[in-house]
């Protein structure tokens, strides 16, 4: 299961992780972020202990969405080092988010 992150915590669960972390903008009002839930949830309990993902409400987290320039969603933010490595805007699969996690191992 991803876990729930919001502008109070993004550095320490993302900037600050040594292992790689994707982040998953959403909203509950947004239909293809509802669709994605599921897979984000799956690749979450694949990749656990290997990287770290999380979700980002964008009604509860402003901040973090605005800095990093999300004006879609849902769109997949993947960083390594506290910094944006790679990105999908949009539906997207399980495949897809994995083949791009596992570029950043």
């Amino acid at each position: 299961m991803a876990l729930e992150i919001n502008d109070s915590n993004f550095k320490e669960v993302v900037l600050d992780n040594e292992k790689p972390v994707v982040v998953d903008f959403w909203a509950t009002w947004c239909g293809p972020c509802k669709a994605l839930s599921p897979v984000i949830d799956e690749v979450a309990a694949e990749f656990e202990g290997k990287a770290v993902v999380v979700k980002c409400n964008v009604d509860d987290a402003t901040d973090a969405p605005a800095e990093y320039g999300v004006r879609n969603i849902p769109t997949l933010l993947f960083f390594k080092g506290g910094e944006v490595k790679d990105k999908l805007v949009g539906s997207t699969t399980k495949a897809a988010i994995a083949e791009k996690l596992n570029a950043l191992l």
